[in-house]
């Protein structure tokens, strides 16, 4: 099995209970540092089409600014309306300074 994982940004790019916007292999990522984890996740909600990146962060969830949709950084699972349908998320490995993200190997495969 080939490494698929490509260089996101720097770990210290992404401040704590925040996050960074990155483009991958042709994906729009947000990068997410939440209770001292990195999480990646489509940087795109899944009820409005408006980059999660603009939103808020805290406690392993991020919220879309728009109509305050939130999600599980772990799963990708809506916890609030208007979203029903769950988001990408992808795995993060730490190498060195950098994090690395595989845009295409998501955790949640049935959110595609």
């Amino acid at each position: 099995m080939s490494d698929s994982f490509e260089r996101a940004c720097a770990a210290a790019d992404v401040p704590d209970e925040g996050v960074v916007s990155v483009e991958i292999g042709g994906v729009e990522v947000a990068v997410v540092k939440s209770e001292g984890q990195y999480f990646a996740v489509r940087d795109e909600c899944s009820h409005a089409q408006i980059q999660l990146s603009e939103g808020d962060v805290g406690n392993c969830e991020i919220e879309c600014w728009l109509h305050g949709s939130r999600f599980d950084l772990r799963t990708g699972e809506p916890l609030s309306l208007p979203a029903y349908d769950p988001v990408p998320v992808y795995p993060v490995r730490v190498e060195g300074t950098d994090l690395l993200v595989d845009v295409k190997n998501p955790l949640n495969q049935q959110s595609l």
